[in-house]
């Protein structure tokens, strides 16, 4: 009989306490309901608006999906205070900050990756279709994702570099360097009398070289002396399009070179 009574006296103290959160139960259901639609709401809102700001859909994702779960946690930490579950809230609290420094301690290449990659989709120091040289590598950009960047090379291959390395790394973006500097430099046995028509000779025959600048002739400099030869220097300024127009010019200039002198006899 003992027994049966105490389990009585508990199921009443249970009910009892039940009837008497029944309204904070009510309203912490409406608060919950009421913060997932504002939820869903601000997390079309915040696509819409870093699609506008940003390209890229992963970086819409990633930043509608947080904003939900933060509007999200938001209601239910309100639910469970209206429940007066102070000490769960408390728990949850502390509990979301352990996991979330043992994850970032676990994960932190894959989230310096994730912030580096939201760093490059906002600065936007390349775009898609860039040709840009960082890492070694030299190549046009296809794909910029949230963790890593997909080049492909001169040579035809794709080769995905972390956004961390891209953000750590100097960046040469031959797509916004519209001119580039082609300089050759070599040794010629000519004589104090045969500068000048060297020099004369080089500058004709360059003067018709394909993408060069038309504002910047090619200059032809005598900068050394060692012992019976002159050092010379040859500088052009070419177009940039295309990261393949370097070669061509400097084998051009080589050829072009060789060939004025031997013609002329001067090496």
């Amino acid at each position: 009989m003992q027994w049966g009574k105490l389990i009585y006296d508990k199921i009443y103290a249970w009910v009892k306490i039940a009837i008497a959160m029944l309204p904070n139960l009510v309203v912490a259901v409406l608060v919950l309901v009421l913060f997932v639609l504002i939820a869903r709401l601000v997390k079309k809102l915040a696509f819409r608006l870093v699609s506008r700001l940003s390209d890229s859909p992963a970086l819409a994702g990633l930043f509608s999906s947080v904003t939900y779960f933060l509007v999200f946690f938001i209601g239910l930490f309100i639910a469970l205070d209206v429940l007066k579950l102070d000490k769960t809230v408390s728990s949850l609290l502390a509990g979301a900050g352990i996991i979330g420094l043992a994850l970032g301690f676990a994960f932190q290449d894959l989230t310096a990756n994730f912030i580096s990659g939201i760093y490059i989709t906002f600065r936007k120091p390349f775009e898609v279709g860039h040709q840009i040289e960082t890492n070694g590598f030299t190549g046009t950009v296809e794909n910029i994702q949230l963790r890593s960047t997909t080049l492909r090379t001169i040579d035809g291959l794709h080769v995905l570099i972390p956004n961390k390395d891209i953000f750590q790394k100097p960046i040469i973006n031959h797509s916004l360097t519209p001119e580039r500097r082609v300089s050759l430099t070599f040794n010629a046995p000519i004589n104090n009398e045969q500068t000048a028509y060297a020099r004369e000779l080089i500058q004709r025959e360059l003067s018709d070289l394909p993408h060069i600048a038309s504002y910047k002739p090619c200059k032809v400099l005598f900068s050394n002396i060692d012992g019976a030869n002159v050092k010379i220097t040859v500088s052009c300024w070419v177009n940039n399009e295309n990261v393949d127009i370097y070669d061509d010019t400097m084998h051009t200039l080589i050829k072009d070179v060789i060939t004025v002198l031997k013609q002329n006899k001067l090496v």
